[in-house]
């Protein structure tokens, strides 16, 4: 009787340690202590210097490059020059079909020569007293008239031959024998060369009052080579392009036989001194986020160099690669230049050793 009671005992024993054991096999292994210290990048800020610079990009042109046309109506019957021909000046480049304007200035003549014998038929009829003085004055009048459309035929047939008004090269030929021509329609497009080369840019409208007519520039053009061009501004527009808002300003460049209409350069304008600027620093445009208007964020790394904190500073200048900082940040303050969308405010990291080099004050870049 006692065996019987005791074999359910041993029976929910056995399967309580048969849950037991089927539990912990399912259980998940123990989660490995996490080491949050995230990897970053870190670079002192560097005190700021008060020379700024400001690039601007632009294409080379001929500072007169003019559009050549006819004065009248006619048919093209040759063009004597192509596209990227050096013209001297003086030279025939193109010319119209005479038979048109030929036709027009006989006739201007004869209405001349008609109108001046019926004026004088009735000055000899008003000197004996058959005319009246009003139909003298209308005759007079009709020989004017007559005589002025005769110059004019003759202005234009002088314009059926287009000259070179400048040694230059043909920019563009936008016209081919043949074609009817419309008075003012460009058939050539001439560079002057006399005139020189220039680099034109757009220059925002925050950055106009720091150029200067004058101011000495470098410019490259990767065509050219890697070497700078000695610029100075040459002309600054008095208003603003409509479409962007942007003024133009034209650098003048020395003559070099290797330039050439279309190029296309930057030119970089220093402004102000070399020495540093009480409270400003520079680092590198990494380091910035969440930037709006002159305000960013950056991480800067503490004391003990195991922690990052936020602080928001104030945003000067952007560069290339770098940017002013006017308060926030005393030089020689560490931040944070990589990963810094994974950190927090107060989050342990562990700083890279080739990560402490100095950055370059920036270099003041053009308003969009």
């Amino acid at each position: 009787m006692q065996r019987r009671q005791g074999q359910p005992d041993r029976l929910a024993l056995a399967l309580v340690a048969t849950l037991v054991t089927g539990c912990q096999a399912s259980a998940p292994p123990p989660v490995a202590a996490r080491n949050d210290a995230l990897p970053v990048a870190v670079t002192p800020a560097v005190p700021a210097t008060g020379a700024a610079s400001l690039e601007l990009s632009g294409t080379v042109r001929l500072k007169r490059e003019t559009a050549l046309g006819f004065n009248t109506a006619g048919r093209i019957a040759a063009i004597l020059v192509r596209e990227g021909d050096s013209v001297a000046r003086g030279q025939v480049l193109a010319r119209l079909d005479p038979t048109s304007l030929a036709a027009a200035s006989s006739s201007a003549g004869a209405e001349v020569t008609r109108a001046d014998a019926d004026y004088r038929r009735l000055e000899a009829l008003f000197e004996k007293g058959w005319v009246t003085a009003p139909r003298v004055e209308t005759a007079r009048a009709a020989v004017a008239a007559a005589r002025a459309r005769a110059a004019q035929t003759g202005f234009d047939v002088g314009l059926a031959t287009i000259r070179s008004p400048s040694a230059g090269v043909v920019l563009r030929r936008p016209a081919e024998p043949g074609q009817i021509a419309t008075p003012g329609q460009a058939v050539l497009i001439i560079g002057e060369r006399d005139s020189g080369y220039v680099l034109r840019v757009p220059l925002a409208d925050a950055d106009l009052g720091r150029v200067k007519r004058g101011q000495l520039a470098a410019v490259t053009i990767s065509a050219l080579g890697p070497q700078q061009i000695a610029a100075t501004v040459s002309e600054i527009g008095a208003r603003g392009d409509d479409a962007t808002g942007t003024f133009r300003v034209e650098l003048a460049l020395p003559a070099r036989p290797d330039m050439r209409s279309g190029l296309i350069g930057t030119a970089r304008l220093r402004f102000g001194g070399t020495g540093p600027v009480d409270g400003d620093v520079s680092v590198p445009a990494t380091a910035i986020f969440a930037a709006r208007a002159d305000e960013g964020f950056v991480y800067v790394l503490d004391g003990a160099g195991s922690r990052v904190r936020l602080r928001q500073v104030a945003l000067g200048p952007l560069g290339d690669t770098a940017v002013t900082v006017t308060a926030g940040l005393r030089p020689g303050e560490r931040v944070v230049t990589s990963g810094a969308d994974r950190l927090r405010d107060g989050m342990r990291v562990t700083v890279a050793r080739s990560s402490v080099a100095a950055v370059a004050p920036p270099a003041v870049k053009p308003a969009a």
